[in-house]
């Protein structure tokens, strides 16, 4: 990758991987120095109970015989293979029998455990002389034998000593020391070996997340960062963070569209309300026609005014932010509340106006929103089945299908046969060629949407054969 130790170093998957490196030497080397003192100690207490076992053994001979049968004991186990130490002494620590030659001076002047292991040598061993040689001269290596021995004193005040050489725990914690740091080093080693390739590997993926955000800090929106399928950490990152890229850009975009929407659309409205101040000013007009000019204005002013409320109101739905709160609501009293309202507009406009809500429909949302969401379609479906038939319709249902609670408003109108304009019909700003004729601004189904897809629901707009049925979705409660 073209990156140096400096650099490599001053990664937090290095610096993480350096401090887990030093954390696991130290836990390491405390475990070796663990388990040889471990394995020393246990090694010496088993040294202490085979020689309390032999000093028993001597005690019994000496009291079977005394001091005749405890020399010939004595004379014999120091003559057995692999032997332990036994010297018996004068009181004076001369040595009269065993296969002790010499003892460290100060060993046999105190009774009981010694305190700390002691040098001696047996009997058949080259003795060093001067300068690591023999007494005769010859060169030979310096040999050592360290032990631990029990002294006893016995009623005639000679002294008895069984001892164990050390020769065997030290080696045995010398092998089991240079094992765990084999081990160690190969432990080692091994981390190295992985923290290459493994961080290396990682290092790269970083600098691709790198490469690929540069790219798209640089404009390119449609750019997303590179998932290998591995479904590990960075894999979960990249997806997460290529769904908010796609998020952003479903925002962006209709951001643009609702810019070039307005840019469109509310020209109309804004050129004709200025026509209509022109032409109020122009000539002489009496009170009665500033007065009729200025309620038009006033009226055309308050539906740029809701137009714009609800474009402010489609925007933060579709962020995902809405300053209204969430509850549960019961979509029943919601529905009645609607009929209740739109009922004096049907009887005006001659339409059959029913409605089927029976029984509580309840979901997790915002009731105003929900309420307006409906209002918006109940309107839409009054004001283009009026007159489209000879017996003009519009129904309101609520159920519970599919684990779903659906809120349908249907109509008996003309319809949308196309699909595809269905589904263009939920944008901003699109009026269909059948609506061209009524008022509005064309944000009465996008509001319902934006509304739906806030409580995590859908809407779907389905043939009526004849007519349209509007159909919001929610999830069904889950106190349910």
């Amino acid at each position: 990758m073209g990156l140096g130790l400096p650099a490599i170093m001053k990664t937090t998957a290095a610096r993480l991987s350096a401090l887990y490196l030093l954390l696991f030497a130290l836990c390491a080397i405390l475990l070796v120095f663990y388990m040889t003192s471990l394995s020393a100690r246990m090694l010496l207490a088993q040294t202490r109970e085979t020689v309390n076992e032999e000093v028993l053994g001597l005690a019994g001979a000496y009291q079977r015989g005394g001091i005749p049968v405890l020399v010939r004991v004595v004379g014999q186990r120091s003559r057995q293979p692999g032997a332990n130490l036994y010297l018996l002494a004068d009181p004076n620590g001369r040595i009269l029998s065993g296969n002790v030659q010499s003892i460290q001076p100060g060993v046999l002047e105190r009774d009981g455990w010694t305190e700390l292991p002691f040098s001696y040598e047996r009997y058949g061993e080259i003795r060093r002389g001067e300068g690591g040689s023999d007494e005769q001269g010859v060169a030979v290596p310096a040999v050592g034998h360290n032990a631990i021995a029990v002294v006893l004193r016995l009623p005639n005040q000679m002294i008895l000593m069984v001892g164990r050489d050390l020769g065997e725990p030290e080696r045995f914690r010398s092998v089991v020391q240079r094992s765990l740091m084999v081990a160690l080093g190969m432990m080692a080693v091994g981390g190295l070996l992985i923290w290459y390739f493994v961080g290396r590997r990682a290092l790269k993926r970083i600098d691709d997340v790198s490469e690929a955000s540069r790219r798209i800090m640089g404009g390119d929106l449609s750019g997303r960062l590179p998932v290998t399928g591995a479904g590990d950490e960075f894999d979960r990152l990249s997806e997460n963070l290529n769904a908010m890229l796609a998020r952003i850009a479903h925002l962006n975009e209709g951001l643009k569209q609702v810019s070039d929407n307005i840019a469109h659309d509310l020209k109309t409205p804004l050129t004709r309300l200025r026509n209509r101040a022109e032409a109020a000013l122009s000539g002489k007009k009496s009170g009665a026609d500033y007065r009729e000019a200025l309620d038009v204005t006033i009226a055309e002013s308050d539906q740029l005014i809701r137009t714009f409320n609800a474009i402010l109101m489609i925007s933060r739905l579709e962020a995902g932010y809405s300053a209204e709160p969430l509850a549960k609501v019961d979509l029943g009293p919601v529905v009645r509340d609607v009929i209740d309202l739109y009922e004096p507009v049907a009887e005006e406009l001659g339409v059959a106006f029913s409605s089927e809500a029976a029984g509580e429909f309840v979901v997790g949302g915002n009731r105003e929103l929900i309420a307006q969401a409906l209002s918006n379609i109940v309107d839409n479906a009054l004001k283009y089945s009026a007159g489209a038939v000879e017996k003009p319709a519009v129904a309101v249902s609520l159920e519970r299908r599919d684990g779903e609670i659906r809120l349908t408003v249907s109509d008996n109108g003309l319809g949308i046969p196309d699909e595809g304009d269905r589904q263009r019909a939920t944008e901003r700003f699109v009026r269909l060629e059948q609506s061209r004729s009524q008022p509005g601004s064309g944000l009465g189904l996008s509001l319902a949407k934006a509304v739906m897809d806030f409580h995590k629901g859908r809407l779907d707009l389905l043939p009526g054969n004849p007519g349209l049925s509007v159909q919001m979705a929610f999830p069904g409660s889950k106190d349910e």
